[in-house]
C-alpha cells in the first residue's frame, strides 16, 4: 500500500524554501533558521557527551587503583595544589 504524493506531509526544509519563495510571513522564516540552528547544536552537545562518556568509561577501566587514589587526592586537596609553582619544579 502506497501513500499518494499529496498526502504526504511536507518536510520542514520544504516548508522553508516554500515560505522563502513566497517572501511572505517574515516571522515564520525567522522561526525555521532558529529551528534549524537548535536543531544542529543540540546534536553536537550529545553527540560531544557521549564521545565523553566513552572516555571516561574508557579511563575508568584502564587505570589502576593506585591512580585512581592519586587523582582523588589532587581533587580532594585542590587549594593546595593551586598554591604549587609548577614551572619552579620542571
Amino acid at each position: 500500500m502506497t501513500i499518494p504524493e499529496s498526502d504526504v506531509p511536507l518536510r520542514a526544509m520544504e516548508i522553508f524554501e516554500f515560505v522563502r519563495d513566497i517572501d511572505s510571513f517574515p516571522n515564520i522564516l525567522i522561526a525555521y533558521r532558529i529551528l534549524f540552528v537548535v536543531a544542529f547544536t543540540v546534536a553536537s552537545a550529545e553527540r560531544s557527551s557521549s564521545k565523553l562518556k566513552l572516555l571516561r568509561n574508557y579511563l575508568r577501566l584502564s587505570m589502576s587503583q593506585e591512580r585512581l587514589n592519586g587523582l582523588a587526592t589532587l581533587c580532594i586537596r585542590k587549594a593546595k595544589l593551586d598554591e604549587i609553582n609548577i614551572d619552579a619544579h620542571i
